[in-house]
């Protein structure tokens, strides 16, 4: 076992030290030239470029009060655009967009590198906002309070300097707030262990607290549900980042509300929801794991347990998601990974749900519109509908949960010809004999002769579904050119509920590395690839995935897109946020999970004198999640072992490895370029 003193690359743990930017700018100059050299490259940038700018794409936008805000980005505004219009405008062809914040210009004039990191916004007039600004798109933020009506910062308003913040209004003379208050009040994560409550014009240090955590918690949060007649403040205890202890703020004591630390729960006006992740004994019944749940909320208070499921999971069933109008519940519910959708009412005494006739097969996404602080809502009972298909562009509609009608507002243009495409689902066994699906996307021509160049991608992790979405990038990249696209449903994922979660966590993690592993096999098996022509790319924990499977089967792969992976799982949990995901992992500290970890972490495992596939990793020097060295370590360890690889680090971009659509233009011309270079006709 390598311990931290015998780490001989543990100074590339210092992010921003001379020596470890001189080892980044090195291999970056080395791999920009060998990449940049493909004569694919510049094409395939520009045209990704061309799909990521398009004036095309749908402007998602957020309702407001009478306002629709849009975040927008494209050539022209790199960083972005804040605007609004009204639901009038929205549904013409070319709405008229008020500026409210120009992101470029502020930071050309502040001279900083701002990224968006998130708004809060101040109900019910909307007219006051909490911006939370990134440099370089890291999770860290300073935060400023800025008007929407007189386009500017508020003077004097709130300001809270750079840190993890999780900041929310309760009106406009008060937030809560958890941010690095100094010593000892944040966790090991780094994120804050303590919520307050701060008046305008107050100290921070003279805010009250609300709540303190302990070291060892993930964090802790608390958040106001302004509904009139059903005002509530909820603080949240989170353990980790699966289990929570939750309570109600009463005056100045916390009414603690009684749940299984695993569930979530939410109140909704009256009621109360709660999804379950393990099963559930209680008022002598057992609700299984995956099943949602609802009561009023007054008797769940009370003691009471008179429940009604409006989910029950099944074998290939669960539920994605949930949203309301003024009166209804919608429910996304995917269906062997699939989505169709459902809308539920109360009739008085009992919920009634009936299936909604919505787009099919792919990805759904539905979004309640309703205002409860405007009296007469003309959009109580109305929803977004957004779909989208591996080869289907993205639409966007508004849809009436009490008529049933449905407007077609925006759709996407085809970015690729998809013509002659085919999308598929197929199905591997996993080496304990688990079915294992998986989306395969075939270019047109494409023929069971074990040549054509595939790209698997995966994650794995974290309760996460990989859902059919339409493959924009991907089509331009990838598909138009005679590539591949597989896309796998592996264990460690949400795609089949908790249980398919649960099924590779901790001590079963290497579950998720057997389906990745399978698919591989089976995608050779059936002479859709081989082994020349098969590469595998994956992110963050799915750079984890790929770094694990491609030490313990290096013979099924001739190319690895690493992007800001997890590699060294003996010192996640001491890197920046490495501490919160160790309800994922486990403890390396602990012998007994050490014994586990050690078998599949990638820096432990790797080894001088074995054939490895060629590794691309990419990661972003920004990046205050997933630390930076773990891809710099591994990529140093395997070049002093002799291996052939590249490595890319992205100076901006943070988690997501870019700041703005042409860092992720550039940043996707090198890891197509790659696969094209790797995989390609020998």
């Amino acid at each position: 076992m390598i311990n931290a003193v015998q780490d001989p690359y543990l100074w590339l743990e210092d992010v921003l030290g001379e020596r470890s930017l001189a080892w980044v700018n090195e291999r970056n100059a080395n791999s920009r030239a060998t990449l940049e050299a493909v004569p694919a490259f510049v094409g395939i940038r520009d045209r990704l470029s061309a799909v990521l700018n398009s004036r095309e794409l749908i402007p998602t936008v957020s309702r407001r009060g009478e306002f629709f805000y849009n975040f927008w980005q494209d050539a022209a505004h790199q960083r972005g655009l804040l605007r609004r219009t009204t639901l009038a405008q929205y549904r013409l062809a070319e709405p008229i967009w008020e500026t409210v914040l120009d992101l470029d210009l502020l930071a050309k004039r502040e001279g900083e590198n701002w990224v968006l990191g998130g708004i809060s916004w101040l109900e019910p007039s909307y007219r006051r906002v909490l911006l939370s600004l990134s440099r370089g798109g890291a999770d860290a933020t300073v935060v400023r309070e800025f008007d929407v009506v007189d386009k500017g910062f508020v003077d004097g308003g709130y300001f809270v300097p750079e840190a993890k913040t999780d900041i929310r209004w309760i009106d406009e003379n008060e937030v809560f707030i958890g941010t690095n208050f100094g010593p000892g009040t944040l966790s090991n994560a780094g994120y804050p262990l303590q919520s307050r409550r701060w008046r305008r014009g107050q100290a921070l240090s003279e805010a009250s607290i609300v709540i303190q955590g302990q070291p060892e918690d993930l964090t802790v949060s608390t958040a106001h549900d302004s509904t009139p007649g059903f005002e509530r403040t909820f603080v949240y205890r989170h353990l980790d980042f699966i289990n929570t202890e939750m309570f109600l703020l009463d005056g100045e004591r916390l009414q603690a509300v009684d749940k299984p630390k695993d569930a979530g729960l939410s109140f909704w006006r009256e009621w109360v929801l709660i999804s379950l992740r393990s099963d559930w004994a209680v008022a002598g019944r057992t609700w299984p794991a995956g099943t949602n749940l609802i009561c009023k909320a007054d008797d769940y208070l009370a003691g009471g347990r008179n429940f009604q499921a409006l989910f029950t999971p099944t074998s290939t069933r669960t539920l994605s998601g949930m949203s309301m109008t003024a009166s209804r519940i919608l429910l996304v519910v995917q269906d062997k990974v699939v989505a169709k959708a459902e809308a539920w009412h109360f009739d008085g005494k009992a919920w009634l749900g009936q299936a909604v006739n919505a787009p099919f097969p792919g990805n759904l996404g539905l979004t309640g519109l309703h205002d409860p602080h405007i009296a007469n809502d003309p959009l109580a009972e109305d929803y977004f509908q957004s779909y989208t298909g591996l080869l289907s562009p993205s639409t966007l509609s508004l849809r009436s949960a009490e008529t049933g009608h449905c407007e077609l507002l925006k759709a996407t243009p085809s970015f690729f010809d998809a013509s002659g495409m085919r999308a598929v689902q197929r199905v591997a066994t996993s080496r304990d004999g688990t079915p294992v699906p998986y989306f395969l996307v075939s270019p047109k021509g494409a023929q069971a002769d074990g040549k054509n160049p595939t790209l698997l991608y995966g994650y794995g992790g974290f309760n996460q579904s990989m859902t059919p979405s339409y493959l924009g990038t991907q089509g331009v990249g990838w598909l138009e050119r005679g590539g591949v696209y597989v896309l796998a449903n592996i264990r460690g994922g949400g795609e089949f509920g908790p249980t398919w979660h649960e099924a590779a966590r901790g001590a079963n993690k290497q579950k998720s590395y057997d389906d990745f592993i399978a698919v591989a096999e089976d995608l050779i098996a059936s002479q859709v690839t081989s082994p020349r022509h098969l590469g595998i790319q994956g992110g963050s924990n799915g750079g984890l995935l790929v770094s694990a499977v491609m030490v313990q089967r290096p013979d099924l792969f001739n190319a690895v897109v690493c992007q800001v992976p997890l590699t060294d799982m003996q010192r996640y949990h001491l890197l920046l946020a490495g501490a919160s995901w160790m309800a994922e992992y486990g403890n390396p500290e602990d012998p007994a999970q050490w014994a586990y970890i050690s078998k599949y972490s990638p820096y432990q495992n790797v080894k001088a004198g074995v054939k490895y596939p060629k590794v691309l990793f990419t990661t972003s020097t920004r990046d205050d999640r997933v630390h930076p060295a773990h891809a710099r370590k591994l990529a140093a360890r395997m070049l002093e072992q002799g291996h052939e690889l590249l490595y890319y680090e992205n100076v901006e971009g943070g988690h997501g490895g870019a700041a703005d659509k042409q860092q992720l233009a550039d940043l996707l011309a090198l890891e197509f370029s790659f696969l094209w270079q790797q995989l390609g006709a020998a």
